[in-house]
């Protein structure tokens, strides 16, 4: 089971709640880009895009090497994990939910047959 109290699990959600952050975590999982093919479609300032990475890197959701002047950056997946392992668990109990919804509707629509045929 996922707590909800889990500092790591802060810190992805954290990461994962500004939209030029999930496009870069989009663009890593196609594979590894160096910082200016990250930040080019992002329409932002390279220093910018650069927070952007520093903010993924701070929750493990990437990882950087440096070879020279370049910065390379690649996807770190694990800690999604925890974060789609919460969702789940939510996912699951609504599942529960509509199911008993859709029996009770059944249960209904059923009665109100009856009751027609016999009016």
């Amino acid at each position: 089971m996922v707590l909800d109290r889990s500092p790591r699990l802060d810190l992805v959600f954290h990461a994962l709640a500004h939209p030029a952050r999930r496009a870069i975590i989009r663009q890593l999982s196609g594979g590894e880009r160096n910082l200016s093919e990250l930040a080019a479609p992002l329409k932002m300032t390279f220093p910018a895009a650069t927070k952007h990475v520093r903010v993924l890197e701070h929750a493990k959701l990437i990882r950087r090497r440096v070879e020279g002047r370049q910065h390379f950056c690649r996807l770190e997946a694990a800690p999604l994990k925890e974060a789609t392992l919460w969702t789940e668990s939510f996912r699951q109990h609504w599942e529960t939910r509509f199911e008993a919804l859709d029996s009770l509707l059944d249960e209904m629509k059923s009665e109100e047959r009856a009751r027609t045929r016999r009016t």
